[in-house]
């Protein structure tokens, strides 16, 4: 665990590549919730599994991917107790 007041090898790297992208784009980067974090990154690989679900709308229910079918399952479970649980609070 890094120490209070020092940054991390991770940091250090994120604040490198904010420094070579345009001022407008930089905020967002470096948000607490933007593309450096989980927050970010776990809906949009929820969405992108959603995404590829929709390709399956039209093929024959002998084709589809059981895999993909219980994923989908999965997290939509797992985002739907986590939704409830934070209603709740």
């Amino acid at each position: 665990m890094a120490m209070p007041g020092k940054i991390s090898a991770y940091q250090r790297l994120m604040l490198r590549i904010a420094s070579i992208l345009p001022e407008k784009f930089r905020a967002t980067f470096l948000h607490p919730a933007g593309p450096t974090t989980v927050f970010f990154w776990a809906p949009t690989f929820k969405w992108g599994l959603v995404i590829a679900g929709i390709g399956d709308i039209n093929r024959p229910a002998d084709t589809i991917s059981l895999n993909h079918t219980a994923s989908l399952m999965i997290t939509g479970a797992i985002w739907s107790r986590y939704e409830f649980y934070q209603l709740s609070i």
